[in-house]
């Protein structure tokens, strides 16, 4: 296998584990528990929006896992993780996951897809 064939499993690797995380993310808001009330309690948002974020979440997921929307996916799955770290910050929470978890959704997609790599090069001296 090329080197170049090495990154692009290294990209779909990093790409279905941060997808996993978010599928989990998104399950454990369907699922709820007092847990998961508690925290969403904690960010200031209603037990009513369990459902529809975890529907958001996973959708956005599934655009990002589809290779020929994996783009798409994963400018929305930013601006969901935008989102969050939006509420973190305002409560006074840390947000360093949601924005490693930003840079991980983006790293996977850019050592998966030549298209990008071509739009952003990474310059060498």
């Amino acid at each position: 296998m090329a080197a170049g064939g090495k990154i692009v499993w290294v990209g779909r690797g990093i790409s279905v584990l941060v997808s996993l995380g978010f599928a989990v993310s998104a399950v454990m808001k369907l699922v709820g528990g007092a847990e998961v009330k508690e925290g969403i309690a904690h960010l200031g948002l209603p037990d009513s929006m369990l459902t529809p974020l975890s529907i958001l979440e996973l959708r956005c997921t599934v655009v990002y896992l589809i290779p020929a929307t994996a783009v798409l996916g994963a400018i929305l799955l930013t601006g969901y993780i935008g989102g969050a770290i939006c509420t973190h910050w305002r409560v006074g929470d840390p947000f360093l996951i949601q924005v490693a978890l930003g840079i991980l959704v983006w790293l996977g997609i850019y050592l998966r897809e030549d298209r990008l790599k071509a739009l952003l090069p990474v310059r060498r001296s």
